[in-house]
């Protein structure tokens, strides 16, 4: 528990006894101390829960033309276009990104941010885990470093948030399917990793009530990233059990759909919108495996391109008013609806 809330470095040096200069050469680099200095320091930082604003310290000195980039699971497909896309612009800018991925873990998350400040980047795009995410470590963070937030948002957190309008996704897709067809029931992870989840749930709901029709929510079992195989051994137990509620089926994504697919080809369930096709499968995000599933995935499709160019505009205009906005900007992109062979 903190002795006291240190507002600044000065302060901070005053309390513990340590020269500004020897604290300052600290931050700037730890080795450059002795190490019973610098365990004087460290055990301070501890006590007093003191973490320098390290813009500020950049100020003094020439700032960084580093841009850091931390997404939740670069295994995953969207996130690496994505992030493919901001490490382009930023590259064209003349900056210098360099990307993490938090592998899907809150801890390495925040041993991730821990590090970023230490490069004492320019500034930082960060898309969280969410639901999982430490706040209280990402708060501190952005208090710390100028940060732009995307495709996941933490309300109140960064200088601002981009990211696509779920219910656009949604919207599209629950209205197309039901108007050539029978309405969708929703597959989804009980315990979804990342928060969009939750507002497309929420989004199918709305919509179908709108449409004065039953909304079917399916909850599956499974935790952590791997949702082909969490939305493969769902669809297998759903399939066996003949438990579908209707025979279209929206997924909340497109990676748990690929595993949906899957499990219908495994059971010689025919999916598609022809005649003596047993079931149609949607989903959402256009991953960029979806056109090249069998039969191909109807999905809504995140503009990439916008949300990207979006987000680094953002950060560059937040570097160069000196990591302040006048207030924190939310801006959403509207997805467009692609229509494929399986629906």
């Amino acid at each position: 528990m903190a002795d006291a809330k240190i507002k600044n470095m000065e302060e901070f040096a005053a309390i513990s006894g340590i020269s500004r200069p020897t604290v300052s050469k600290y931050f700037h680099d730890p080795n450059s101390v002795r190490k019973s200095t610098r365990e004087r320091i460290e055990a301070a930082l501890e006590q007093y829960e003191y973490r320098p604003n390290i813009f500020a310290v950049n100020q003094n000195r020439k700032l960084t033309k580093t841009i850091g980039i931390l997404v939740p699971y670069l295994a995953d497909p969207f996130f690496a276009e994505i992030a493919r896309n901001i490490e382009r612009r930023c590259i064209d800018a003349g900056y210098r990104p360099t990307l993490f991925s938090a592998h899907g873990s809150s801890d390495f998350e925040v041993e991730i941010l821990d590090s970023l400040r230490s490069l004492k980047p320019a500034g930082v795009l960060l898309a969280p885990l969410g639901r999982i995410s430490d706040k209280s470590a990402i708060e501190a963070f952005c208090r710390d470093v100028p940060t732009v937030l995307f495709d996941s948002n933490i309300e109140g957190m960064g200088e601002a948030f981009v990211g696509s309008d779920n219910y656009s996704f949604v919207s599209q897709t629950v209205e197309y399917l039901s108007r050539v067809g029978e309405p969708p029931s929703f597959f989804e992870m009980r315990n979804p990793a990342n928060p969009n989840a939750n507002k497309r749930r929420h989004a199918y709901i709305a919509m179908m009530e709108r449409l004065g029709l039953d909304p079917h929510v399916i909850q599956i079992d499974g935790t952590g990233w791997g949702f082909e195989e969490i939305g493969r051994k769902g669809a297998l137990k759903l399939l066996e059990e003949k438990a579908l509620p209707t025979d279209t089926v929206l997924c909340s994504n497109d990676r748990l759909a690929i595993g949906f697919l899957s499990a219908c080809f495994e059971k010689g369930v025919h999916v598609g919108r022809k005649v003596g096709c047993d079931l149609r499968v949607a989903s959402h995000d256009d991953h960029p495996f979806s056109r090249f599933t069998c039969p191909s995935l109807t999905t809504a499709a995140h503009d990439y391109t916008a949300v990207s160019n979006h987000a680094v505009e953002t950060l560059f205009r937040l570097i160069e008013s000196g990591g302040k906005l006048e207030r924190r900007e939310e801006s959403l992109f509207a997805a467009h609806l692609i229509m494929r062979a399986s629906a």
